[in-house]
């Protein structure tokens, strides 16, 4: 039992000629999502701040919406900064494909699947369709402002110097053992979200009241503290699950880091599912349609927001812990 635990706990010290390897899966779509979900961050932040500073009234909904909409144009430089640092670490060379990518992806979704739900909405007459006027106002925020700043950042980004790593990253990789059934995918996912969910269950029903139920959320320092827990419980589950696969000498951590956090949307989702059958009376097919589509739109950013907190914090604690120790 002893020569076991001895190599669990060193099991991530034979992996480090390989932990640092990029990933072999998609690097573009990695750092583009990193980035993506560093600037949904960046902008609550923004928007926490500014209410707490009656910047922005929280009882004046639209205001928020709009403010909300606005910050996160503005972080456009964070979004093109993370990208292209991640994307210039994993070795590749299409710095513009990056950078498009990173300006177009979440936007260029959100925005397709809000004006197919306006159309339709038009064309059935329904009141909840929003004015040609919003939409273009959107659209030229997007191209205008958000996509020239994304350039920005990624310009500074592939300008500095490549991220440096304590060890050095062999020739060939190193063979995966089979691993544990928690290290293993779905289950990594599975666990690894619930807990950041879990962190905001109680204030994401006052939260969820406010945009459904006509009611008004106003205690914006308590969530900003509640949002700065569930930056801490990313961490928390992202360094213990790399760990634990670490010791399982399983160096392909990246992608596993990010999902493990990112995860917490698809909870999102089903939390969503049942505030709709317990909460909401809503009446017809349209008004549900309308419910999820929004619904799936915040899950997502809510993922990706969390999958970026669990990633850039999995490589900064591997970074620490093979800098402190000796390779030969």
């Amino acid at each position: 039992d002893d020569l076991e635990d001895s190599q669990e706990e060193t099991g991530w010290k034979l992996v480090h000629g390989d932990v640092f390897r990029p990933p072999s899966t998609s690097p573009l779509l990695l750092s583009v999502a990193t980035g993506t979900g560093a600037q949904i961050g960046t902008s609550l932040i923004l928007t926490l701040i500014c209410a707490i500073l009656k910047i922005i009234n929280p009882m004046n909904k639209g205001a928020t919406l709009t403010a909300i909409i606005f910050l996160y144009v503005l972080s456009g430089s964070v979004a093109g900064y993370i990208s292209s640092r991640l994307y210039k670490f994993c070795d590749a060379k299409a710095w513009k494909r990056n950078t498009i990518a990173t300006a177009i992806a979440l936007p260029g979704a959100l925005m397709t699947v809000f004006l197919v739900l306006n159309i339709f909405l038009a064309f059935v007459g329904a009141a909840t369709s929003v004015s040609i006027f919003t939409i273009i106002s959107v659209f030229l925020l997007w191209t205008c402002i958000s996509t020239p700043l994304v350039f920005v950042g990624s310009y500074f980004g592939f300008r500095a110097e490549r991220i440096q790593v304590p060890t050095k990253t062999n020739q060939i990789a190193r063979f995966v053992p089979e691993q544990q059934w928690h290290s293993r995918y779905p289950w990594c996912a599975i666990i690894g979200g619930f807990l950041p969910f879990a962190s905001v269950t109680v204030e994401l029903f006052f939260i969820m009241s406010a945009l459904w139920l006509h009611q008004y959320y106003y205690m914006m320092g308590f969530l900003l503290v509640v949002f700065i827990i569930l930056g801490v419980t990313c961490v928390q589950i992202s360094v213990v699950m790399t760990y634990v696969q670490l010791c399982g000498e399983n160096h392909r951590w990246w992608w596993k880091s990010f999902f493990s956090c990112a995860s917490a949307g698809f909870y999102l989702f089903l939390y969503s599912l049942w505030f709709l059958t317990a909460k909401l009376e809503l009446v017809g097919f349209l008004p549900i349609v309308v419910y999820f589509t929004y619904m799936l739109m915040i899950s997502v950013a809510f993922g990706l927001f969390c999958g970026s907190i669990g990633l850039l914090s999995s490589f900064w604690f591997t970074r620490v812990i093979y800098g402190a120790v000796k390779v030969d």
